[in-house]
């Protein structure tokens, strides 16, 4: 064999290896993508952060956009819950609660509320099973002992089920 043919079978033989290499990579990187390992919605846990003295002990968001959750207050005096509110919006506008059906809550307690999630533009939120909704969670409450209002403003990441 002349040198100009071992050449070509040398480059021939290259371009295959790593022809073989590249489709090999590319079947995998595709199993893995059909897998959904490269969608980090799946592996995020959900959270419900609430600021001190308040807790979520339990809460689901399902495809209507309708949320339950089971607030536990901690703080050191009773409350009226006055106001609530789940959104994605960055300015959060509360339900208010009339004064007649206020929900009282005496310290170490807890109350399941069940609302609607707004999308942005305060449309309701239309989700589909395993989507993953992150927004706003909000309370207004009035302490018993003082009569000074307040707004509770809590981050809420969850998975629709």
């Amino acid at each position: 064999m002349n040198r100009a043919g071992k050449r070509a079978q040398s480059a021939m033989e290259y371009l295959l290896t790593y022809g073989w290499a590249f489709l090999i990579i590319g079947v995998v990187l595709g199993a893995m993508f059909a897998l959904g390992i490269f969608n980090p919605g799946q592996f995020a846990s959900p959270e419900c952060l609430l600021p001190a003295g308040f807790s979520c002990l339990s809460f689901f968001l399902s495809t209507n956009g309708q949320l339950q959750v089971n607030l536990e207050q901690a703080t050191q005096t009773p409350l009226n819950i006055t106001g609530y509110n789940c959104t994605q919006n960055s300015t959060v506008k509360m339900i208010p609660i009339l004064p007649a059906n206020q929900i009282y809550l005496p310290i170490g307690s807890n109350y399941t509320f069940t609302m609607n999630c707004f999308t942005t533009g305060n449309v309701l939120a239309a989700l589909s099973p395993g989507q993953f909704y992150t927004g706003t969670l909000a309370f207004n409450y009035t302490e018993i002992t003082t009569g000074f209002p307040h707004v509770a403003f809590g981050k809420l990441a969850v998975k629709v089920t």
